[in-house]
C-alpha cells in the first residue's frame, strides 16, 4: 500500500490553521480540485467531532466522506467512503505541530490502486505526492495572508 507523506511549516496560529483546513465548507475556496463541499452531519463530542460530507471535483464527479477532528491534538483523520473510486481504498491523516512561529502541518496519505486501473503504485504515489505538494504551498500562501484568515 502507497503512502505519502508531506510537511510544510505555516507561519499562522495552529489553531487558526487547524480551523480553517478542516472547515470542510471552505474546501472549494482553499483546494482548486473541488468545486463544492457539502457537511452532511456534524457530531462534537468534548473535543472531538464526527463529520459526514460530499465532495464534487472540478470535472463533476461526487463521493461522500466521514473525518474524525481532534481539537485537542490537532489531528484531522479522513475516510473516502462511497465511492472509493479510482482507489480501492484512501485514508488520510493531517497532523498540526505547533513550531516557533506557527505550525508544521504533515498530511499522510495511504491508499490502493484497483488492479483495473492502468498506473502503477509509483505513479500513482508520484501523482498524489504532486498534488499534496501543489495544495500545501496554496494553503501556506492563503493562510499566511489575510485573505485566508477571515
Amino acid at each position: 500500500m502507497p503512502r505519502a507523506e508531506q510537511s510544510i511549516v505555516i507561519h499562522n496560529d495552529p489553531d487558526q490553521v487547524f480551523a480553517i483546513t478542516n472547515d470542510i465548507e471552505r474546501w472549494p475556496e482553499l483546494f482548486k480540485e473541488y468545486r463544492d463541499a457539502r457537511v452532511l452531519t456534524k457530531h462534537h463530542s468534548g473535543w472531538f467531532a464526527r463529520l459526514d460530507f460530499e465532495l464534487t471535483d472540478t470535472t463533476g464527479k461526487t463521493w461522500q466522506s466521514w473525518c474524525v477532528l481532534d481539537y485537542k491534538a490537532r489531528i484531522a483523520i479522513i475516510q473516502r467512503a462511497i465511492p472509493t473510486s479510482p482507489f480501492r481504498s484512501i485514508h488520510l491523516a493531517w497532523h498540526y505541530k505547533p513550531v516557533e512561529k506557527g505550525v508544521k502541518m504533515t498530511w499522510i496519505q495511504d491508499f490502493e490502486i484497483p488492479p483495473e486501473v492502468t498506473v502503477t503504485d509509483a505513479q500513482a504515489l508520484a501523482s498524489v505526492l504532486d498534488s499534496m505538494t501543489a495544495a500545501q504551498q496554496r494553503l501556506k500562501q492563503l493562510l499566511e495572508s489575510q485573505a485566508g484568515c477571515r
